[in-house]
């Protein structure tokens, strides 16, 4: 189909939502992504800037990988799998429900702290998708939200993510799995025990199966408990750790005034044809 006229990439969503459009946006960048519609509604996100659904099925165990590559193989297309997947016992509903919604505002999240690039209309991908979805004009706001809450003096959300946190001597030391002593949430404990001073917060999520967004939370607690350090990576030409902005609002939660906006790339193809997929807390 032909791109509705759009300012940025949620006005198009927006206007996709207006049309009920069922297809994908794929937005380009470093690394890019791709937004999943279906009757105008945002279904599901694939950045490689945060974790899918699947992703966090899978890594953290909730489904094993056989009885996944069984139920994909019942249910070649991905669209029907989450029933599938509920019929078959292995999930509940309400569950399941949580955990794609979760994972679609990661993903607009996570593609929020990058650079802007322009987009592409394509046809439906299938692949694992919430039910029935989520409004764009919601998810817009949900991620400003979280971008202003995680932005700090000096030091913007996007900065933050491109952090490698490290434990700080004291609590380095301390037996494996029991840093920072026993008064340590189960949750922020693992999430203390994966931090080594190399991996990013992006790096820590998909680790644990766990989301972008929450992981930068617990790496906040975490920091204002004395527990870890970390420093912001601002030098240029530093690799970003996340993929490309997706939702309005620059990396401190503010709202662009000026400034290029991402456009349909002139003579951009229309991506066609149909993929299945195997894949806050």
């Amino acid at each position: 189909m032909k791109a509705p006229a759009a300012r940025n990439v949620p006005a198009l969503l927006q206007a996709l939502r207006d049309e009920e459009f069922t297809g994908t946006v794929r937005v380009s960048g470093s690394p890019g992504g791709t937004i999943h519609l279906r009757n105008g509604l945002v279904g599901a996100i694939e950045t490689p800037g945060a974790p899918t659904a699947t992703s966090a099925l899978l890594t953290t165990g909730r489904i094993d990988d056989e009885a996944w590559l069984t139920a994909c193989a019942t249910e070649p297309d991905a669209d029907r799998l989450g029933a599938h997947l509920v019929t078959a016992g292995l999930i509940g509903a309400a569950e399941l429900e949580v955990v794609c919604t979760a994972a679609v505002h990661d993903g607009a999240f996570a593609m929020s702290l990058g650079a802007a690039g322009g987009w592409d209309i394509g046809d439906r991908e299938p692949t694992l998708v919430a039910a029935p979805g989520v409004e764009p004009r919601a998810l817009t706001d949900e991620v400003t939200r979280r971008v202003g809450l995680l932005g700090r003096a000096g030091v913007t959300a996007g900065e933050l993510a491109r952090s490698r946190p490290e434990a700080v001597e004291e609590s380095a030391v301390a037996p494996a799995g029991r840093r920072g002593g026993p008064w340590v949430q189960p949750r922020l404990r693992g999430l203390l025990d994966a931090v080594n001073g190399r991996r990013t917060p992006r790096d820590l999520a998909f680790a644990l199966g766990r989301g972008l967004y929450a992981v930068m939370l617990d790496l906040d607690h975490l920091e204002s408990q004395g527990l870890i350090r970390r420093e912001a990576r601002t030098t240029p030409g530093d690799r970003p750790s996340t993929a490309p902005r997706v939702i309005p609002g620059t990396a401190d939660g503010s709202t662009p005034t000026g400034g290029p906006l991402p456009r349909r790339r002139p003579g951009g193809g229309t991506p066609s044809g149909e993929r299945g997929e195997k894949a806050d807390r």
